[in-house]
């Protein structure tokens, strides 16, 4: 097999693949008995017509063409390897030459990945992010503990809404003067300061009394979802039904022991801040990480082609749809409350697709200058950690993987996290 490879443009390599004509008539062999067993020829059974047969019944050229379908994927594998391409696309195929008796010719045009020239990813300086728990972020998740055992109890006779407070209210909402569909509600309960109803319309309720009625003046957003109600202003004739507050128990030792695996206040806030120093350690790590990557990143110069880009666009989709499903949401209802369609959606992932992109290309290239190795073992670490994520046990996850072709992604993946590492290992000191 002969190949010869010349650049279409920046981005995509065309390979010129010659195959001996010896190897086109064992295709067409093969391809005699695939097409004999798929075609019904009056007098013979499938698989036992003779080619001329079936050159007769079904043309000489769709033999041609299902021994060249035989032939092309492997040479094509065997030129990729021969060239070192790493192709990013399915390749486009033009065939050349496809005759009896003569040497195959075919050409593949594929965007080929793209090289990177490295700059600095070593003896960086990267500021460690600080990692501090502060009182009042003790306070607050003491404040939400205490929250989850709350009490709702009616207001004072006399109360008036105020921020926090729990309303049960009757809405009109008027266009014009005009009802419009979705603008009334019946016994609707909500939290003042929630942000859950239009802009201005929560505040104004603040003041109000039982039984008070109330009219709110409001400007629906430009970019509402319903578009006959976007940057219309409305009004709404509102009641107040009731009026509750949030009864917080006292923080005391009692309520700590029946509510908690600790026995005083003290022990709950020193182990609340324990926890949250190592939470806030763990981010700050992470933190720091990923600046180390985006730093090494920047430095580097890569081309990177589109359609890596799109394809990862294609994936942070699709891990979007999955999020939505797993909440019972749908992406049409997604971007109907998102006010946008899937085309600006797409384009409002693309700049942090490239940079993902980029900063993998990085790493691989890092990997592969510091010879930075992905043992076995440390795969099936990987997969046993996937496992306890899911239930699942080790030898099924790995069955999984391996029967659709991701173990090679999954090396690739450690592969990578080992490089960002390594840029963290070689920070400035």
């Amino acid at each position: 097999m002969k190949v010869s490879t010349e650049k279409a443009d920046s981005q995509k390599l065309v390979l010129t693949i010659e195959m001996p004509a010896d190897e086109l008539a064992k295709a067409v062999t093969a391809a005699c008995k695939q097409l004999g067993n798929r075609v019904n020829i009056p007098g013979f059974r499938k698989g036992h017509a003779p080619k001329h047969i079936l050159v007769q019944n079904i043309g000489m050229q769709t033999i041609l063409d299902e021994a060249f379908e035989i032939l092309a994927p492997k040479a094509f594998d065997e030129a990729l390897a021969q060239e070192k391409v790493e192709p990013v696309d399915r390749p486009q195929i033009e065939i050349v030459t496809l005759e009896e008796g003569k040497d195959v010719v075919f050409k593949a045009t594929v965007t080929a990945k793209p090289e990177v020239t490295l700059g600095d990813y070593k003896g960086l300086t990267i500021e460690m992010p600080k990692a501090e728990v502060s009182d009042e972020e003790i306070d607050e998740q003491i404040k939400n503990m205490r929250g989850h055992h709350a009490k709702m109890v009616d207001a004072a006779e006399d109360a008036v809404v105020a921020n926090d407070n729990f309303v049960t209210l009757d809405f009109l909402g008027t266009v014009d003067g005009e009802a419009f569909e979705g603008g009334e509600g019946k016994d609707y309960p909500l939290q003042i300061g929630s942000g859950h109803f239009i802009a201005g319309f929560e505040e104004q309720l603040i003041g109000s009394k039982v039984g008070e009625e109330k009219d709110v003046s409001v400007k629906f957003p430009e970019e509402y979802h319903e578009k006959s109600l976007a940057g219309k202003d409305a009004m709404f004739h509102c009641k107040i039904k009731a009026i509750k507050i949030q009864e917080l128990p006292e923080l005391n030792d009692e309520f700590v022991k029946s509510s908690t695996s600790y026995e005083t206040v003290e022990d709950l806030k020193k182990n609340l801040r324990e926890n949250m120093i190592k939470s806030a350690q763990s981010r700050a790590e992470g933190e720091l990480r990923n600046n180390a990557m985006k730093a090494a990143a920047d430095n580097a110069a890569v081309e990177i082609p589109d359609v890596m880009i799109d394809n990862r666009v294609n994936s942070m989709l699709n891990e979007l749809n999955a999020s939505l499903e797993q909440h019972g949401m749908k992406m049409e209802q997604y971007l109907q409350y998102s006010n946008t369609d899937m085309a600006k959606l797409r384009d409002s992932y693309r700049e942090t697709a490239q940079q993902a992109v980029k900063t993998d290309l990085v790493l691989e290239t890092i990997a592969a200058a510091e010879g930075v190795k992905v043992e076995d073992k440390e795969v099936d670490t990987e997969i046993a950690l996937m496992a306890a994520r899911y239930g699942s046990t080790a030898k099924e996850v790995k069955k999984i993987i391996t029967k659709n072709g991701y173990i090679a992604s999954l090396y690739d993946t450690i592969r990578r996290q080992k490089a960002a590492q390594f840029i963290v290992d070689n920070l400035a000191k």
